[in-house]
């Protein structure tokens, strides 16, 4: 298996495991470790050639809920 399919299926992995954590004290680490995952891989793709718009689509996607994800876990902390 090459780096660049297992930085692939890296923040993919990251990217659900943030979504569905359900410890809030966790939940800020695991954002953090998805996104640095989606930085390196956007940078991966830039410096390879080829067509990966479908998974730099879903990348965009994948970044724009954790956004969101942290946003609202932001709102939940300050509630309490």
């Amino acid at each position: 298996m090459s780096a660049a399919s297992t930085n692939r299926g890296e923040w993919r992995e990251l990217y659900v495991a943030a979504l569905f954590e359900n410890d809030s004290t966790k939940l800020s680490t695991m954002i953090a470790k998805a996104e640095q995952a989606l930085v390196a891989r956007a940078r991966e793709l830039f410096q390879t050639s080829g067509d990966h718009i479908e998974e730099e689509h879903a990348m965009d996607d994948a970044m724009y809920a954790l956004h969101a994800l942290r946003n609202a876990h932001q709102l939940e902390t300050r509630a309490r």
